[in-house]
């Protein structure tokens, strides 16, 4: 017998405001409570998850873009789970900004290669998508 059965998805979009972020993390830990990831790495991924939709809902702000949206999108396979977070909050001008917007991003940047396994920043042509990967049975 082959197991080649597709990685399930789950997709949540959601106003980028920060009322909403509280959604993004709840989904993010029940999506990966159902997989076997440590209690420790459910709540590094639903940290990775909040910190990046409130950077969004920030860069939101800053652009004022008031009807951008964030979209969480996962693909959970038998090893691993991977979140898109795909946000319209507009581009980031992190090297044109204010020094206190370049360290956010920084901060923000650093934290989420301490949670996640690997992650990569994907500039849009109407806002930001960042991609993470986080391994069952890894750290």
């Amino acid at each position: 017998m082959s197991s080649n059965i597709a990685p399930a998805q789950v997709e949540l979009t959601i106003p980028c405001q920060p009322e909403y972020v509280a959604v993004a993390r709840l989904a993010m830990s029940g999506i990966a409570s159902r997989m076997h990831f440590t209690y420790e790495q459910i709540e590094d991924l639903r940290l990775a998850v909040g910190e990046l939709c409130t950077l969004s809902v920030e860069w939101a702000n800053k652009n004022n873009r008031q009807e951008a949206r964030i979209v969480l999108r996962t693909e959970i396979s038998s090893n691993k789970l991977t979140v898109d977070i795909l946000d319209t909050a507009g581009p980031r001008h992190c090297g044109e900004g204010t020094g206190r917007d370049v360290e956010e991003e920084n901060l923000a940047q650093l934290l989420i290669t301490l949670l996640v396994d690997e992650a990569e920043v994907i500039p849009q042509p109407d806002g930001t998508l960042v991609r993470m990967v986080k391994y069952v049975g890894q750290r």
